[in-house]
């Protein structure tokens, strides 16, 4: 059988499952995500708190800037601990010669992915799909368990969160005491960020505004001076992103 073959026809078998994966546990029904890599667990949630914890495998990634597919085997920015497991889809590829299966990086579309995803459901298992979507990045997981509110995982994930009046339980964030939704004042970071990315241990989601950027460059870097203009405070990741997107535009 050919790939084009092969792939469509899993792509249709997987139809029926993500109908039944969502119907049965309401994956649609959920506004917002968040998802802790290390753990390998995903967090889906509404802002009444109504939530869901799902235990994944990392498939891929696909760009949108560049328009290319990454198996996750192949991500050695990615730290799942599970993503060796997608190395059987190579195997796979190798004994029945799909290029697509082999390569770890490469141009793709959309449907591509789909197509990447449902054969790594169809070899792997699984309950269904999830893809996480930021500005720049797909992230196709395969979803392999439901975990309990109170299991050591969703304690351990919780420790790491902060939590939001607005959006609930997220990711940890720090912004100057300037930036807010009010009037755009530039939005200045440590490092180039995007919604949902991994994080090494040492770093955090960090911004400031042009003004303390001025202030910080005076000063030769943050030192008691700088850091008593920015008032650095705590946020959560989702108002991070907020804040980017509207002070950004300046």
């Amino acid at each position: 059988m050919d790939y084009e073959q092969f792939a469509g026809e899993k792509c249709h078998a997987l139809m029926q499952v993500q109908e039944e994966f969502k119907e049965k546990f309401g994956i649609d029904h959920y506004e917002h995500w968040t998802y802790d890599a290390e753990l390998e667990l995903l967090r889906l949630y509404n802002d009444d708190n109504d939530q869901l914890y799902l235990k994944y495998i990392p498939v891929g990634t696909f760009s949108l800037k560049s328009e290319t597919w990454m198996w996750s085997w192949f991500n050695e920015h990615s730290i799942e601990p599970s993503k060796d497991n997608v190395l059987a889809t190579k195997d796979f590829g190798i004994k029945n010669d799909y290029p697509k299966l082999i390569d770890g990086t490469f141009p793709a579309d959309e449907y591509d992915c789909w197509e990447f995803a449902a054969i790594a459901l169809d070899i792997l298992g699984g309950m269904g799909l999830y893809r996480v979507a930021t500005e720049k990045l797909h992230i196709y997981m395969l979803i392999i368990g439901i975990v309990s509110k109170n299991s050591s995982d969703v304690i351990i994930f919780n420790q790491k969160k902060v939590e939001c009046k607005s959006h609930g339980l997220s990711r940890a964030a720090f912004v100057c005491q300037h930036l807010d939704l009010v009037s755009p004042k530039g939005f200045e970071e440590a490092f180039e960020t995007c919604k949902g990315m991994d994080l090494d241990e040492d770093d955090d989601f960090a911004a400031w505004c042009n003004e303390c950027e001025k202030v910080r460059v005076q000063h030769d870097g943050w030192n008691e001076k700088s850091e008593e203009f920015a008032k650095i405070k705590l946020i959560c990741e989702e108002c991070y992103f907020e804040l980017k997107k509207f002070n950004s535009i300046v």
